[in-house]
């Protein structure tokens, strides 16, 4: 399904809303089976773990360190890679019969060991394995494309969610488009996925969402380009609560977090000697809108407002664009 056409001077066509929606070290070498064996020596309760743990975690320099990585510390985590997806098996940490570890993840689709073949059950837990991998820290996921934290494995998950270096996903509302691709190509695949979105010059244009009478949930999207930058205009008519339909516009920098935070947006809407307006500083596209439209973050007004505004179903908001003082 086409996302809608946007426009400035002309029309944005409205379409039917949609429900939108790392690498692992290296396979260990001997001397890495070698300390394997060492850790697995080291039982529950002896001091030969926690004396490990404090060798493994100074490499990183801390918890969400950012410093190097020595050769041993890779050995080490190394020892932890599963051997079915290559991500970290983390705790709680579980092994078949023989000792074998694979991550939960892959744990739940198998019948059997994925390197020996043995029965995965009854479940196992490797609480030695368990105790080290509480003093290591491991790699982001995302390191091969930039990041160069080193987390604790209760702090991995929610920094992934997060991390500016994840891929980024086709920032158009909707579920139609399931792009994933590097920031700097997502100009290219708007231009070439998304050839009906308009883009406007200048830091100060009117966005012209057309039909807003429309029944049921439609988003109409334009492009702004100012200040050596791309920023996503997004309007969306939606019924956040039942039987009360509202729109929600909000403004996306085709950028990182950091980049946002060095510009404000104003929206504006004018009509019949009544002036509605909302400031505030343009999430990222990492960010999207769903959240902002959650947290009511944005200009919100609903369909009585939005008549008041309008002239013959068409609805102009005033949209500028401003750099912040550093």
């Amino acid at each position: 399904m086409s996302r809608p056409s946007s426009a400035g001077p002309g029309a944005n066509k409205p379409c039917g809303k949609q429900q939108q929606h790392a690498p692992s070290p290296a396979a260990a070498p001997a001397a890495a089976a070698a300390s394997a064996a060492t850790i697995s020596a080291a039982a529950a309760g002896s001091a030969a773990v926690p004396a490990a743990a404090a060798v493994l975690s100074s490499p990183g320099g801390g918890e969400g360190s950012g410093g190097p990585v020595s050769p041993q510390h890779h050995e080490l985590t190394s020892l932890f890679e599963c051997p079915v997806c290559f991500d970290y098996v983390l705790p709680p940490i579980l092994q078949c019969q023989a000792g074998h570890l694979v991550c939960n993840q892959c744990r739940q689709k198998l019948s059997c060991c994925p390197t020996c073949r043995g029965s995965l059950t009854p479940s196992i837990r490797n609480l030695a394995m368990e105790k080290v991998a509480s003093a290591v820290l491991f790699p982001c996921k995302y390191a091969t494309t930039g990041c160069s934290l080193t987390l604790h494995h209760t702090e991995k998950p929610e920094h992934e969610d997060i991390c500016e270096y994840r891929p980024y996903s086709c920032p158009c509302p909707g579920a139609s488009c399931k792009w994933q691709g590097s920031l700097e190509a997502v100009m290219s695949h708007l231009m070439h996925a998304h050839k009906s979105i308009t883009t406007l010059q200048g830091e100060d244009i009117v966005f012209l969402a057309t039909d807003i009478n429309l029944p049921g949930a439609v988003d109409w999207v334009m492009m702004q380009s100012c200040f050596g930058h791309h920023f996503m205009l997004v309007l969306e008519k939606q019924e956040k609560y039942e039987g009360h339909q509202q729109f929600f516009a909000i403004v996306l920098l085709i950028g990182t977090r950091k980049q946002a935070e060095n510009f404000a947006y104003r929206l504006e809407l004018n009509g019949n000697r009544r002036r509605l307006t909302w400031e505030a500083t343009p999430r990222s596209i990492h960010d999207g809108v769903a959240a902002a439209i959650m947290n009511s973050d944005c200009l919100v007004f609903d369909t009585a407002i939005a008549h008041l505004f309008a002239d013959n179903g068409n609805l102009g908001i005033n949209v500028t664009i401003s750099t912040c003082c550093p």
